[in-house]
């Protein structure tokens, strides 16, 4: 699995490494030496991508790439920090968090490159991500206390707010006060934030107020952020004021998520019309390397407003401006399934199909689940039977898909057989609705198998998607043959069974990206 176009590494190699000579030296050059350097560092350069190359295609975050850093030290390549620390920042882009956390303990540990205190930030946030908050704490009390600047305390901040830890998280912002360091937005902007996530909108609104009063200059994240506080307490005025003050400021270069998040500020409010008006701005100013993800989020708004003309418009100008990846797909097709509109979302995939030799399930599962929802259960199984023709690999999503749509048209049995092709190929995080359990288990009460239904609970519990207390419950109540047994109330009083199963997991969307370009 490729991680990220060349042409992007190399931008931002070069562009860390200043290689003002790396495609040749100018005639004009006064010395050899200079000419030498040029030469060097183009060498270098493409060699640190050869080694990108080889950590690119590692996309499973259980595979370590610390054996193919070390092979390639072995194999006499060249090694300096600034690149690592670029191939960390991208690795972070995409969401390989175990894999930039394993170059960022090797740069460090192996190649023994001195820690920076921007360096140690990255990783004590890399570590929350990986490990955890406990970890991560681990992590913070280890750093020397000549290192814990403000980066330090803002990427601890970072990590409480992401597990929504509001008292610890406001204990190390009074921190950042006491060292007089709350002179910048950022870390401003990460509290803000964790309070509009955590319903504390006085808070959120105080905190405002100290902003203004300590002269805490804004950036497009405050803005952003406040946008959203004033939507949350319907407060139609301060949005308005926010917008007019934000269009206004000279002080900060906008770009298009500021007009997305008014946007989303507004329709929140019901005032659909100005919602809109921002999202036109926003597309006014969509550029640079990585606008894909601007065109996605352009899509996915218009889908909720509404807008289907806009969604297919701004799709057509996305294919014409950017080369579109899988995460492109993921983004549309359910957009325009919200429309009711089958025929698009097939003409669409046929489009990825056609571009694509390697099945990505995520991408043909939109349509499964459609399918299914309108009862089409004959058209879901051809579907699925081409994929597998092709070379397809069907995910835990296709066959629970088809298992409800079994349970809808009355095909209990079949449903059951899914179920099972569900759980023996899920990965540890999926929980399907407890509805869709419950109605398998009845099945099994119905026809009285007890052998079935026993299989079928230790399935489940080897998958970690029921405890062990509620295995027990379910094994020992089939076992006497119990007739009052409810499924669903069992598995109501399991905690650890919250699955939705109707969507994309917490884990497929942290994923989307690395895997699919």
């Amino acid at each position: 699995m490729k991680l990220v176009r060349l042409s992007s590494i190399l931008h931002s190699i070069k562009s860390h490494l200043s290689l003002r000579n790396s495609f040749g030296v100018s005639s004009y050059s006064t010395t050899t030496a200079t000419s030498e350097r040029g030469l060097t560092r183009q060498k270098q350069n493409a060699s640190m991508c050869r080694l990108y190359r080889k950590i690119s295609p590692i996309g499973d975050p259980t595979v370590s790439i610390v054996p193919v850093l070390d092979q390639w030290v072995q194999d006499g390549g060249a090694i300096d920090k600034k690149t690592l620390q670029v191939m960390i920042k991208e690795l972070r882009f995409y969401k390989r968090f175990a894999h930039a956390l394993q170059m960022s303990i090797w740069m460090t540990d192996k190649r023994y490159f001195r820690i920076s205190a921007a360096d140690a930030a990255i990783r004590l946030d890399l570590i929350s991500k990986v490990q955890g908050i406990k970890h991560a704490e681990n992590f913070f009390n280890s750093i020397s206390k000549i290192l814990r600047t403000l980066p330090i305390y803002t990427a601890l901040l970072k990590c409480y707010a992401c597990v929504r830890y509001v008292e610890k998280a406001e204990a190390t912002m009074d921190k950042i006060r006491e060292l007089r360091l709350a002179k910048w937005p950022m870390a401003y902007n990460i509290l803000l934030d964790l309070y509009c996530r955590t319903g504390n909108d006085e808070k959120a609104v105080s905190l405002m107020h100290e902003m203004e009063e300590n002269g805490i200059g804004w950036d497009r994240f405050t803005y952003s952020i406040r946008l959203t506080t004033y939507a949350a307490v319907s407060d139609v005025e301060g949005v308005d004021k926010t917008v007019t003050r934000m269009e206004s400021d000279t002080s900060v270069v906008l770009d298009w998520t500021c007009y997305t998040a008014a946007a989303s500020a507004y329709a929140k409010l019901s005032l659909l019309d100005k919602a809109v008006t921002m999202m036109k701005k926003s597309e006014g100013i969509v550029s640079g390397q990585r606008s894909n993800t601007a065109y996605e989020c352009l899509i996915t708004q218009y889908a909720t407003y509404g807008k289907k003309d806009d969604v297919l418009r701004i799709w057509q100008l996305y294919k014409e401006k950017r080369k579109v990846f899988n995460k492109g797909y993921i983004c549309v097709i359910p957009s325009v399934l919200k429309f009711d509109d089958l025929e698009c979302a097939e003409r669409i995939f046929e489009e990825w199909e056609s571009k694509n030799s390697h099945y990505d399930a995520r991408i043909p599962n939109f349509l499964i689940g459609a399918y299914c929802r309108r009862g089409l259960i004959e058209k879901a199984e051809t579907f699925m039977d081409r994929i597998i023709s092709k070379g397809g690999k069907l995910d835990e999503f296709s066959w629970y898909f088809l298992a409800t749509g079994y349970l809808q048209n009355n095909q209990p049995q079949k449903a059951v057989e899914k179920m099972k092709e569900a759980v023996m190929v899920c990965h540890k995080r999926w929980k399907p609705r407890k509805e869709v359990v419950a109605a398998c288990l009845e099945y099994f009460k119905h026809e009285g198998d007890v052998v079935e239904a026993g299989n079928f609970i230790n399935l489940l519990k080897n998958k970690n998607i029921i405890s062990v207390d509620v295995q027990d419950r379910l094994l020992n109540n089939f076992l006497r043959k119990e007739p009052n047994l409810d499924a669903l109330s069992e598995l109501n009083a399991d905690d650890a069974l919250v699955g939705d199963g109707e969507a994309l997991s917490e884990h497929e969307v942290d994923h989307i990206g690395d895997s699919s370009i």
